[in-house]
């Protein structure tokens, strides 16, 4: 669980509690809404978007590679992200997935708060 304490019936955590953007691509909608699902029922994340269609080109085993995938958004704290990352990992269907996190360094105080109380089961 985050540190932190309650004040005024608000909890209050840590800044070590940041919250992180965490973005994954998939084959398919139907595999990210899957996956994503699970991560948010499961509260690793407290949230997911999913953006469909995208276009990926990339170096895979010696050659470019361009296609249409799946993007996934997730949001959740630093504190929760390795067991994040790890569940997403068991559940992907790629050989080596992408799993990249950026910290948010600012936001909405109100939906950061929001993000880690869902995190918090």
């Amino acid at each position: 669980m985050p540190a932190g304490g309650v004040h005024g019936g608000v909890r209050k955590f840590s800044m070590a509690e940041e919250l992180l953007l965490v973005l994954s691509t998939f084959p398919d909608a139907e595999t990210a809404r899957r996956i994503a699902n699970q991560l948010v029922a499961e509260r690793f994340a407290a949230c997911a978007n999913i953006i469909p269609q995208i276009q990926s080109i990339y170096w895979w085993e010696g050659k470019i590679e361009d296609g249409a995938e799946t993007l996934v958004f997730l949001k959740t704290t630093i504190g929760y992200y390795k067991s994040l990352e790890q569940k997403l990992r068991s559940l992907h269907p790629y050989k080596l997935p992408e799993i990249i996190a950026f910290r948010a360094s600012e936001g909405l105080p109100e939906y950061l708060q929001w993000v880690m109380e869902r995190c918090s089961a």
